[in-house]
């Protein structure tokens, strides 16, 4: 860990217990705007990039949190989950609708964290303004509760093939209301093992897909950032 991550690390942990620590490093982590347009894939420099720009995605919020949880002496795996951005519960605007319904398949990452002799879902993805515009955040974290996905996820490679292809929405599970493991998760003990399972799941995007991708992610932190403006509303 860098010296601007162990600074923060001290920042946000200072005076604190374990379990103090954990809800402070996850709800500073939380209150990250969430952004796709600065690239933080590599997981050795994404926690420092994150922290330089003060926004980030997925990818660069987890191997933050991984890390610093570790220092707590905690121990933790990345957890990636299939999932579509034509989630039908968020708020898209016309346009961005129908960017999102020519995706294909994305790969969303959070930390499973043992606590006690249960390993517990920490998904710090979402900042708290965008809860307004349907996304998933979680708030109130208690430090030792599960919580639930920021996404929706695919339950199996066959089931996300037949959804994304005739349906373009995700398959749900019976009880959204309440957490529950699901069948395509795939979870890493080690950040190069999950880097290069990412890797493998998006190198076979064709150059389309990857143009839909770039004009997608634009407008979608431009979505994002009047969502957080006062004057917003569904």
């Amino acid at each position: 860990m860098t010296s601007l991550v162990n600074d923060t690390y001290a920042q946000w942990t200072e005076g604190l217990d374990t379990r103090q620590s954990m809800i402070s490093v996850f709800s500073h982590i939380r209150d990250i705007p969430y952004s796709l347009g600065i690239p933080q894939s590599n997981p050795e420099t994404s926690p420092e990039q994150i922290l330089t720009a003060g926004t980030g995605s997925c990818g660069p919020k987890h191997y933050l949190l991984a890390g610093m949880f570790r220092k707590l002496n905690l121990n933790v795996v990345y957890a990636t989950s299939a999932f579509l951005w034509n989630d039908p519960d968020l708020h898209y605007p016309t346009e961005l609708r129908e960017l999102a319904k020519q995706l294909p398949i994305a790969y969303h990452l959070a930390c499973r964290v043992q606590v006690g002799c249960r390993w517990i879902l920490v998904d710090a993805t979402w900042d708290r303004p965008l809860a307004k515009a349907g996304f998933l955040v979680n708030d109130h974290w208690d430090g030792y509760s599960e919580m639930r996905w920021a996404v929706k996820p695919l339950k199996s490679p066959v089931l996300t093939s037949f959804c994304h292809r005739l349906t373009h929405e995700p398959c749900r599970v019976q009880d959204e209301a309440e957490p529950c493991p699901i069948d395509g998760e795939k979870d890493h003990w080690l950040v190069e093992n999950r880097a290069h399972y990412y890797r493998e799941k998006v190198g076979s995007r064709t150059p389309d897909e990857m143009m839909r991708i770039a004009r997608f992610y634009k407008k979608f932190d431009e979505w994002l950032a009047y969502v957080r403006k006062d004057e917003y509303q569904i």
